[in-house]
């Protein structure tokens, strides 16, 4: 992968299969790199979004609620190569690899896609409606699936809070301030989280972050109370 990535910078393919690699050795800051560096070339694929879910996972259980702190630095992937990659190549050969094992399937950006992820998402704030928080993370994860919304990400943070999955309501909020990254909704459900987690620390920073924007939020200035006692 490294030989192909020399001859082509930041080539999706031997970028993803080397992630994979890294993963299968455990090396898990080093795929998480690649996955990301992957989703800068192009956001629409889905085999670099779970990579980046699994690695999150797998290093938040490794080093803790830092485990930012600790990552390599992660490439800036120049205009042109977002571009190259952009336009599919109809002339280019394909690979004997079974369809499942290429990366090349995103969320399905189609409107039927978005309008099924809209559908999903609504299903599952009824059933939020309903108390019925578990069935609901099902539809929010469907939802994503198609669609990778900012407040389905902080939809599903808030049931993972109330079933007390306090480290996937942390990534949900993580993955939602991946998109939008002053999102009040997901700066107080992570400080929440990571409260429970017992990372005060990292808690009151992401209610200083909030009250930037919104200096009288009063649930933010009451959780910031909290903290400091």
């Amino acid at each position: 992968c490294r030989r192909a990535l020399d001859l082509v910078p930041f080539g999706i393919k031997p970028l993803l299969r080397r992630a994979a690699a890294y993963e299968a050795l455990e090396r898990y800051q080093l795929a998480y790199v690649d996955y990301k560096t992957v989703l800068q070339v192009d956001c629409a694929i889905q085999a670099a979004h779970d990579g980046v879910n699994r690695m999150t996972k797998a290093l938040l259980e490794k080093d803790g609620v830092n485990w930012r702190q600790k990552l390599p630095p992660i490439p800036t992937v120049p205009v042109s190569a977002q571009t190259r990659w952009s336009v599919p190549s109809a002339g280019a050969p394909r690979e004997n690899t079974p369809p499942a094992a290429a990366p090349q399937g995103g969320p399905d950006q189609t409107a039927a896609g978005m309008e099924r992820a809209r559908t999903l998402k609504e299903e599952g704030n009824e059933l939020v409606k309903k108390g019925n928080h578990k069935k609901a993370v099902e539809k929010y994860s469907e939802s994503l699936k198609l669609n990778q919304e900012c407040a389905t990400y902080t939809n599903r943070a808030l049931c993972y809070l109330t079933l007390k999955q306090y480290k996937e309501a942390v990534q949900d909020c993580t993955e939602a301030l991946r998109l939008d990254p002053k999102n009040i909704k997901a700066l107080y459900r992570r400080a929440q989280a990571l409260k429970e987690l017992k990372d005060y620390k990292s808690s009151i920073a992401d209610i200083k972050s909030l009250l930037k924007t919104e200096p009288k939020n009063t649930a933010a200035l009451r959780l910031l109370q909290e903290l400091n006692r």
